[in-house]
Formats: C-alpha cells, structure tokens, sequence
C-alpha cells in the first residue's frame, strides 16, 4: 500500500470513528464499507489517488472534514476527485426524487476515474441493502439503475460487474416480493409530530431564520489589491474570508491564511466560488448547516451578489442554539406524546428504576409547591422518556432503529447537545456530527 493510500485510509477510518458511525445494517464500522470500495477499485488500478479517493468518498458527507480539509491534507488532485463523489443538493431542493436527480447530474459531470469509484460504491451498497431491507432495496435498485446509465464511462470491468449485479439483486427482489412477511410499518413522518400543528411547525423550524440572519458581512477587494494590504485587513477586522471583485463585479474569494508573507496580487490566489456553496439569504438554516458539511464557508447572496458568509462557528449564534434548543424540545414533547398514548394512566411508572421515578416525583412536588402544575411524566429525564418507549417492542419496532444500542446512542447523542446548549459550550466544535444528522432529521419531518 502507497503512504498516500496509507494517509488516506488512516484519515478515513479515524474521521468516521470519531462519531462512532456505523453500517446501518450490520452495525459493523464504517471503515469496513470504505475498505471494500477502495479494494474493489484497487483490483481494476493501481491509480493510488483513485484508491485514496474511494477510501475518503463518504468523509465530507459524514465527517466534519470538509473539501477544503481534505485539499489540505491530500492536494488538489484527489481533493477534487472525493468533490466530484460527494452530492451537492439541498434540503430546499425538494424530495429524495428531486434532490437525487440534482446529485445525478453533478456525478454525470465527474471524471471517468471518479466514476469508477462510485461503481465501487454502488456495488457494495447494492450487495449490503439487497441482502438486510429487500423493501428499501426497490428504490436503491431504481436509483442505482438511473446512475448506470450514467456511468458508462467508469471502468468497464466495474461497470459490468455493477449491472450485473443490479440485475441479479432485482430478480432476487422480485421473486420475494410475494413471499414478504407482514413486518411492522414505520412510523408516518406526518405523523411523527402530531402533537404540533404542521404549518406552525414548518414555519417555527424551516422558515423563521435563514441564512442572512447568520451572515457576516464580506470583505471585498480589487483583484489587484495587494494580499499584504488584504491581509492587514482581515487581520484588523478579525475574518478569516473576503471577496474578490473582477472589474468590479465579485468572482471569487481569498483566504487568510493562505496569503500570509504573499507579495502578490490577490488575482494569483483568488478561489472561485463552488455552486453548492453560495446560497439566497433567505435559504433556510438547513441548507446553511448541509453546505457547512462540506466546505469552511457558505456564501450568502442578496440581489444577485455575494455579501456575506457563514462558518461554523456561527452554530453558536445565540439564534442558532435557541434554533437547536427548540428542536430538542419538540422531540421531548413527542415522547410524552407517545407514552401517554402507550401508557394511560401513568401506567409507565413500572418501566424505571425505583431511584429515577422517585427523583421524578421530588421534583414534581417542588415544582408544585411553587404553583408550577405538572405532570409526573414531564419530570422526567429525556433519557428516562425514551427508555419507556424502547421497553415498549411494538413501539421500538415502529420507530425503525436498527437496534436498542443504536437507539440509545441518538438519545444520547440528542442529550449531550442538550447538556451543551444550556452550558454554553461550543457546539460547532463539541457537537458538528450530531447537529447535521438532528437537521437532516428535522429537515425530512418538515417535509414529510
């Protein structure tokens, strides 16, 4: 194995194990899926780019590494290699449909290399979803089956291998299709917040702040400033980014910390915005949160030009932590909507412990001898609330979580966030991971 591969194998595996990611089937780490694709590329190349690539194909989607991060750490080449593989819809651009079209079209575009590692990629996941969730798998295999024909130009071999598997998966699925037993429907998303009024809700989390209300204003300068001038007053005005005009109109940008003791002209380093990072002001703050997952900064354009930008550390915006803070809320408020449709009759208090129950009802009587009326269900823990519904198998099957562990570690993950947003930590560092897979969910719900 080449040390780039090595790098790149190491950087991958560590980036996903440090939010603990797992195969959504097997449970097994996520390293596991990214080893096969870069094996299966590596047995038709020897391009080790190519194979460092398919090994860092899911961090910028996954990860909180982002293109820029992986450009540091491995060049250009395979930079734009992993940028050509990861997608670059919205959440605003509509359904899976409408945004897997979007993501269709951009991989349409990508080098023939590329190409070949998203065969890799279709081939391992075709295998894993056909073989664990045969219902799921109808609509991968027509996804998959739309890609093919745009990637014609991957590796021939790999091409191949992936139709013919697709092929083969479809009958299996076929010939199952009447012999499925009944299994426990999901959960409606529609359903999911019943105890909210959607409109409300939609407005509340998908439309009351948008990007502009997150934006810094954007230093701009003349291509032809010098980046000793630029850099003087970035320092001054404490950014990290500014915009460069061209014959007076914005291009592109520049950043800091690439033109520290730079004589040149800010023309030579100017880097030009990306399609999938410049968004309207009025986007809303999960489009903000999904393009902050793969690059450093997300621009914000009003009537036509770019004004301003987003990083992350504006997740600690105090509408930002409010934003979130809401969002955990409503998941508590579903929980005891549950329990209390599960368990009438506060019927619930055999499933916790004798010490949790009793902290539950000392705080009930506090809170009642201030005149705060409650009931002993909201003096519980969020994690108490969930340990009820996942005691209850018909419930935890309708979920859909994997398994008891994997539930317990969104609980977990949602109560650490909780825990930081009320002490004033600093989410974007502590927390990136579990705020873009809270928004994605909160982001599918909206939409429903």
């Amino acid at each position: 194995m080449s040390d780039i591969v090595e790098q790149a194998k190491n950087y991958a595996t560590s980036a996903h194990q440090r939010i603990d990611q797992r195969r959504k089937y097997s449970n097994q780490p996520y390293h596991v899926h990214l080893e096969a694709v870069a094996a299966t590329v590596a047995t038709v190349s020897d391009d080790d780019e190519m194979i460092a690539a398919a090994w860092l194909h899911d961090v910028v989607e996954d990860t909180p590494a982002t293109l820029e991060d992986l450009e540091s750490a491995f060049g250009q080449d395979i930079m734009q290699l992993v940028r050509e593989l990861t997608d670059i819809s919205l959440p605003s651009d509509g359904n899976r449909a409408k945004r897997k079209t979007i993501d269709r079209l951009h991989i349409a575009k990508a080098s023939p290399r590329a190409k070949t590692v998203k065969l890799a990629d279709l081939i391992d996941n075709c295998k894993d979803i056909t073989k664990h969730d045969p219902r799921f798998a109808r609509v991968y295999l027509a996804e998959m089956s739309e890609l093919l024909n745009i990637l014609g130009d991957g590796d021939s071999r790999l091409y191949k291998q992936a139709y013919d598997l697709h092929k083969k998966c479809w009958q299996k699925i076929e010939s199952k299709s009447g012999k499925q037993k009944k299994t426990v429907p999901a959960l409606a998303l529609s359903n999911f917040w019943s105890p909210i009024p959607q409109p409300h809700f939609k407005r509340l989390f998908a439309e009351m702040f948008t990007a502009k209300d997150l934006a810094e204003p954007l230093l701009s300068f003349d291509a032809e400033k010098s980046c000793t001038e630029v850099f003087k007053a970035l320092d001054i005005y404490q950014q990290q980014v500014a915009s460069i005009r061209v014959h007076g109109a914005v291009r592109g940008f520049i950043q800091k910390y690439q033109i520290a003791d730079v004589q040149h002209d800010c023309a030579e380093h100017i880097r030009h915005f990306s399609v999938d990072q410049v968004i309207a002001g009025d986007a809303p703050i999960f489009d903000v949160i999904h393009i902050l997952t793969r690059h450093n900064y997300c621009f914000v354009q009003l009537l036509g030009d770019v004004v301003g930008f987003i990083d992350r550390d504006a997740i600690n915006k105090p509408i930002v932590r409010m934003w979130l803070f809401g969002i955990i809320t409503m998941i508590e408020m579903w929980l005891v909507s549950l329990i209390k449709e599960n368990y009438p009759d506060n019927s619930w208090t055999s499933q916790v412990s004798e010490a949790r129950l009793q902290s539950a009802q000392h705080l009930q009587s506090e809170r009642l001898r201030r005149n705060n009326r409650c009931d002993l269900l909201d003096c519980l823990q969020l994690s108490d609330k969930a340990q009820i519904m996942l005691n209850n198998q018909s419930t935890f099957d309708a979920l859909g979580f994997r398994s008891k562990k994997a539930a317990k570690l969104v609980i977990k993950e949602i109560e650490t966030l909780r825990n930081h947003l009320a002490h004033a930590q600093d989410i974007a560092e502590h927390n990136w991971a579990q705020i873009v897979r809270l928004t994605q969910r909160m982001d599918e719900l909206t939409r429903g």
